[in-house]
């Protein structure tokens, strides 16, 4: 095999396994892993009415939410008592949920992503809804 062959041959292996490297670092993260989140059991707050809907306590309003700051996001079921709710509540900074974790109601419970893992989690849940999974409860934020 020529010499120039041979190092042509080199120079393109070299070549293409730069490229694979280059594009192997391009990661992106997953918009259900992003910022801060909490999965909480909150009272359901509200008298059912337009001007005053039923949501989830600490559930910000959309103008809230579209400003981005404190809780930007959030998604939450009804707990099988009809009377609290299971939340996962998402927020850009961690001090958003200050007056959430400070919450010293028997009927609140606050979980962190992250910090709490998920048999924690879903134990401490299905107390208010016995078929609850942390697997697919969320909300994509980008």
């Amino acid at each position: 095999m020529p010499i120039a062959f041979r190092a042509l041959i080199r120079n393109l292996v070299l070549l293409l396994g730069l490229t694979s490297v280059a594009f192997s670092q391009q990661h992106r993260v997953e918009p259900r892993n992003m910022y801060h989140r909490i999965i909480a059991v909150v009272p359901l707050v509200g008298q059912g009415t337009p001007e005053d809907p039923k949501r989830p306590l600490y559930a910000p309003s959309p103008q809230v939410a579209a400003a981005r700051t404190g809780i930007i996001a959030f998604t939450h079921r009804i707990s099988d008592d009809g009377q609290h709710a299971i939340v996962e509540f998402v927020a850009v900074n961690r001090a958003a949920f200050r007056e959430l974790l400070a919450d010293q109601r028997p009927d609140v419970l606050v979980f962190e992503r992250g910090r709490h893992s998920q048999p924690e989690i879903e134990a401490g849940i299905r107390k208010y809804s016995r078929n609850f999974t942390v697997a697919g409860f969320g909300v994509a934020v980008q």
